[in-house]
């Protein structure tokens, strides 16, 4: 549970972190009042406050959890969401709150700005990572992309409303944010729940018991739409992982390589219920494959996407990522195509829909409706060696 004492000088912030105790001692002169009216200036004078505030305690801090933990960007901001959490809840004042965080990431040595409009206060990063669905802008060459967009409803009308930039200081240092995700933190094992996971393959009947952290929904709640080669390179965590590829594994063994993966195609396939990213999200939304494996059901963006994972980790074929206008599946380079292969950089791809459709497709066929389609490969794996 958080907490957090005070005494006449410090006030010790102590919450959980995705299975690890964070505690974090803040001076008295960190915490600073914020007046009901938003604008640039009174932006600008609590910002001086909290420059002038001695808040090494927090920010030192934060940064020793950063590397002792190996936070990369997204789960170090969600450490200092937490933080500016127990210092100023979001729901007392949602702009204090805000402000928090944008210090918190300053003083971290990121580029982050702040706009104003007539009630609302956008917080930016900047990042030269390709980021979809949501506002963004441009300023001396650099990207800076909104953070906070999904406190609005994900929806602002830009047109209609003016936002103001706030001069404010930077980092002496600053780093461009990456919203690549390598590793999933380290969660307690007693956190995970068994979901049961079952199809048919050959007429016999495969069943699992996959062990899965509802903690994943909460680190990728707001995490946006990012190109392929970052969503596809998402891994599983260390328990999810553990209770599924062993199991996969032993399945597949003595099939061969063509067998194999038919049986992760079908596996992705029909395991899981299919449900359009509007209809269940009002939005688009890629899954991470934990998070495909989470929910009960996903599209063909989130199929693809564990697919793919499971076709690296078992096998670590060579494999394309296809996306037609309103479809996304997977090829797979095999020592000789099966079907019609689809031909990229002089190499010969077969197509594994791991997405269900109203026909039951193999191992090389493409779904009919998309074979006089333009498409784009929007990410290419290639193992090295191979």
């Amino acid at each position: 549970m958080p907490a957090l004492a005070e005494t006449d000088e410090l006030q010790t912030i102590q919450f959980d972190f995705f299975g690890k105790k964070i505690e974090i001692s803040a001076d008295a002169s960190f915490n600073i009042a914020f007046p009901a009216e938003l604008s640039s200036a009174t932006v600008n004078q609590f910002a001086e406050k909290l420059f002038q505030s001695r808040h090494q305690s927090v920010t030192e801090t934060l940064l020793r959890y950063k590397k002792e933990l190996q936070l990369e960007d997204w789960l170090y901001y969600q450490l200092v969401r937490k933080t500016a959490q127990q210092v100023s809840p979001k729901a007392d004042n949602y702009y204090r709150y805000t402000l928090y965080k944008w210090f918190l990431l300053v003083k971290s040595g990121y580029e982050a700005t702040l706009k104003t409009g007539k009630d609302k206060l956008l917080f930016y990063v900047q990042c030269d990572e390709n980021i979809y669905n949501i506002p963004a802008y441009q300023l001396n060459g650099k990207q800076y992309i909104c953070l906070n967009y999904h406190d609005y409803g994900n929806h602002i009308d830009f047109n209609s409303e003016a936002f103001t930039l706030v001069n404010l200081p930077a980092s002496a240092i600053t780093a461009s944010f990456s919203y690549k995700i390598s590793r999933l933190p380290e969660f307690n094992p007693a956190d995970y729940q068994e979901k049961e996971l079952q199809f048919s393959y050959n007429h016999q009947e495969y069943n699992f018991k996959v062990k899965l952290n509802p903690q994943i929904k909460t680190i990728f709640a707001n995490y946006p739409v990012v190109d392929y080669a970052s969503y596809f390179n998402i891994p599983l965590s260390h328990e999810t992982y553990s209770s599924l590829i062993p199991l996969l594994k032993k399945n597949i063994k003595g099939m061969s390589v063509k067998y194999g993966v038919d049986y992760l195609m079908r596996f992705t396939r029909y395991a899981f219920l299919f449900k359009q990213d509007n209809q269940q999200f009002g939005r688009e939304k890629r899954l991470s494959p934990e998070q495909t494996l989470l929910f009960e059901q996903s599209d063909c963006d989130d199929r693809a996407a564990l697919f793919f994972y499971l076709v690296k980790e078992i096998y670590n074929l060579p494999m394309i990522v296809l996306s037609y206008p309103e479809h996304v599946t997977v090829a797979v380079k095999f020592d000789k195509p099966v079907g019609k292969p689809i031909i990229y950089n002089g190499e010969k791809y077969s197509v594994c829909e791991p997405t269900p459709q109203k026909e039951d497709l193999a191992l090389g066929q493409l779904l009919p409706s998309l074979t006089k389609l333009n498409y784009e490969v929007v990410y290419a794996y290639h193992p090295s060696g191979q």
